[in-house]
């Protein structure tokens, strides 16, 4: 089947073909039909999967085809747990509605709230929103959600880990009982049945969860690699692919621009992303990844969910996380919609017990890169690190055994 079958909006058609939009993907091909009837969806499926544009192609096209009769405020809106989520689903919708009416926004917090103001003062159709800026603007009545004709509550497992539980029962306070509601989240858990169960009726369920949750356009695989040598192998693959896009996942902020700076010392250029970071320049940071400039993000997980580069090239987990579920949306970056994608991890003795977890909950063994030792020293040999001196190491650590021998 194809986006040309579906009864939409022939705009709508005409953008997708040009954003290279021409068949479906499992969750999209499972829910638009149901959407467009005006059905209530309770979807869960893998990240990666095209789960956005699942309720993005038919939300524009209702609102496209049914115009506002005198009400002036939001008719669609679109709930999310991170201001990087809000950005990047309200750039979807305007990209896919590019050629239609319908007016998108990503509303969060850390900007000019004016600015703001005045945006939904001149019309909005479509809000993706986090909770707190939402309700600053309900309560000081510049938003108004009275008439909301769809709410869709986009990543749920995320909002229920993030607590916004509460939030999202006290949105039910301000939109209409006789509403159509889409519920999607990347994982199901009894949290997640009991959430939805209490903002859905009579949903449509859908599930897209074969037993590995990680996506199968993606080839992912383990190296073994001491913790202290991670960094020359990511010097090394890094160098070996220089046009390819690489978004490197560390645990700390503090590893996240260690990192970086050890890549600058070997001329590898590559920019830090983590919450330590000020919002506006997490934004720049990730525009200028979007756009080319830097084809290099080192990161935590807090990109682990939000970035939708269909371009991307490689995932490197630099640290396996303290989270299985995190390695499922750190691999989700790659592999996007129906392009095949690649994602290797880079594991110490020390995260063994990790790498064991992750396969408990992916269900398989996640395959084993094997590195010939001949390999293995011919990369330490190869390094440019100029601080990386073995000798100064050795005198070093001898030093230290001589401290411990005096006492």
């Amino acid at each position: 089947m194809k986006f040309s079958d579906y009864p939409i909006s022939n705009l709508i058609i005409e953008q997708l073909e040009s954003m290279d939009f021409r068949k479906p993907t499992d969750i999209q091909f499972k829910s638009i039909k149901h959407i467009l009837e005006g059905e209530d969806v309770m979807a869960v499926a893998q990240t990666g999967t095209g789960k956005t544009a699942a309720f993005a192609i038919p939300v524009i096209d209702r609102i496209e085809k049914r115009k506002r009769k005198g009400y002036k405020g939001v008719r669609c809106l679109v709930m999310v747990p991170t201001r990087e989520l809000a950005k990047q689903i309200g750039s979807v919708f305007t990209e896919i509605g590019k050629r239609t009416s319908v007016k998108s926004y990503g509303l969060f917090g850390g900007t000019d709230q004016e600015q703001q103001i005045r945006t939904l003062k001149n019309g909005v159709d479509v809000l993706v929103t986090t909770p707190g800026r939402m309700f600053d603007l309900i309560s000081q009545g510049h938003l108004d959600v009275s008439q909301l004709e769809v709410l869709v509550l986009d990543e749920a497992d995320l909002m229920l880990d993030l607590g916004f539980n509460k939030d999202i029962k006290d949105v039910m306070k301000h939109i209409p009982k006789n509403r159509q509601t889409l519920f999607f989240s990347a994982t199901i858990s009894k949290k997640i049945k009991s959430l939805a169960y209490d903002v859905v009726r009579d949903a449509i369920r859908i599930q897209i969860s074969p037993k590995n949750p990680v996506a199968q356009n993606i080839d992912h695989a383990v190296a073994f690699i001491q913790m202290d040598d991670k960094r020359f192998f990511l010097e090394n693959i890094l160098k070996e692919y220089p046009e390819n896009m690489f978004i490197v996942f560390a645990r700390t902020k503090v590893r996240v621009e260690r990192i970086v700076a050890a890549m600058e010392r070997v001329g590898v250029k590559t920019e830090a992303l983590h919450g330590g970071i000020e919002q506006k320049d997490r934004f720049a940071i990730l525009d200028r990844f979007r756009a080319g400039e830097n084809r290099v993000l080192i990161t935590t997980d807090v990109a682990a969910r939000g970035i939708d580069i269909p371009s991307m090239d490689y995932v490197i987990n630099y640290d396996l996380p303290d989270d299985s579920e995190n390695y499922v949306h750190r691999c989700g970056r790659t592999g996007r919609g129906n392009r095949r994608g690649q994602a290797l991890s880079f594991c110490s003795d020390s995260e063994k017990k990790l790498l064991e977890d992750i396969e408990e909950y992916t269900g398989e063994e996640i395959e084993h890169y094997e590195i010939d030792p001949n390999d293995y020293s011919e990369i330490m040999k190869d390094i440019e690190d100029p601080t990386y001196n073995w000798q100064r190491l050795i005198d070093q650590a001898n030093k230290e055994r001589g401290k411990d021998e005096e006492w």
